[in-house]
């Protein structure tokens, strides 16, 4: 009866049509990933940046891409490379001799959804340029501050393997990044569908085909929506315990911050969205703790020689909890 009168408080079917169209978008060219996807649609709807890993040839570049293409926005990429600088991303002053005047040029990470491909692949110096964009979305340069148009979203990829001329992520930058999204390797059923799809040469047609199925202004609308989405007290609390439980743990070196359980809501909310519930349950709260968490906490240097992972450790944390019902 409680869950009827959660339903008809408000109207989902928008917000359900138009995530039922990505992934039938996705899916005419991504074999597979579904847990991605969802994760993926969660993050920009719950207006967070997200960081995809995975090894080489997982398609982590063209899902970003693909989403990028099913919302009609403003969309940028930028390569991290070791001698990109700060300006090669924010923009810089150029001056013009007509007005005797210095004028902004911008740089590309002014659009709606960046996509920044190898994220470690750039120094320290560089990354240091995303920590204000990414957390107030705006850039200040030469004492002016410029807004971010909204939807501001960033998409970045990184190849947990390669070690070789990377530069590991500040945790504080790691901690501005809603979801740590692992793309692992298809199973045999779904490689043979990648390279069946491949060898008819379907791939690059239907790419030109895509259209975009939301607006700037309907991501606007649908984040507003989300945000408006139900939880309960017990439900808040729970968030709160596995977080301070992380802080806590004997495995960990470094727990969650109050901004890991921000996210753990936000992206709950937008998960039950998805599912075309206006309410969230403890099930939507479990979901989406790893990937929130995994890259906020820090192992210990012993359990990580014994090959311990942080999925792990944020499991055994919600097992001990009790589950609200």
């Amino acid at each position: 009866m409680e869950n009827d009168f959660f339903e008809q408080r408000t109207d989902m079917s928008k917000l359900s049509q138009a995530v039922e169209q990505i992934k039938a978008t996705l899916a005419k060219i991504i074999v597979g990933q579904q847990d991605s996807i969802d994760l993926l649609i969660a993050g920009i709807l719950a207006d967070g940046h997200i960081l995809i890993e995975g090894v080489p040839g997982v398609a982590k570049t063209l899902t970003a891409k693909l989403i990028s293409k099913a919302i009609d926005a403003k969309y940028s990429r930028i390569q991290f490379t070791p001698d990109l600088m700060p300006s090669d991303i924010l923009g810089t002053s150029v001056f013009n001799p007509k007005s005797t005047l210095f004028e902004f040029k911008q740089g590309p990470i002014f659009g709606n959804i960046i996509l920044i491909d190898e994220i470690n692949r750039a120094p320290a110096k560089t990354q240091s340029a995303l920590f204000e964009v990414m957390e107030e979305r705006q850039v200040t340069i030469d004492g002016q501050t410029y807004k971010m148009q909204e939807p501001f979203i960033v998409l970045a990829t990184q190849n947990p393997v390669e070690q070789e001329g990377t530069y590991r992520l500040p945790e504080a930058q790691l901690d501005r990044f809603l979801f740590k999204i692992e793309i692992k390797y298809p199973t045999l059923e779904e490689e043979i569908a990648i390279i069946t799809q491949q060898h008819n040469q379907k791939t690059n047609e239907q790419l030109s085909t895509i259209e975009p199925v939301l607006s700037a202004a309907d991501i606007i609308a649908l984040k507003q929506q989300v945000k408006a989405l139900h939880v309960e007290d017990k439900l808040l609390e729970f968030t709160a315990k596995i977080v301070y439980e992380s802080r806590n743990h004997k495995s960990l070196y470094l727990g969650g911050s109050p901004r890991a359980s921000l996210a753990i809501i936000n992206a709950a909310k937008a998960l039950a969205a998805i599912k075309g519930r206006d309410f969230v349950t403890p099930e939507d709260i479990i979901y989406v703790a790893v990937p929130v968490l995994r890259h906020r906490v820090m192992l210990t240097p012993d359990r990580e020689m014994e090959g311990v992972t942080p999925d792990d450790v944020i499991a055994q944390i919600i097992q001990k909890l009790e589950v609200p019902r």
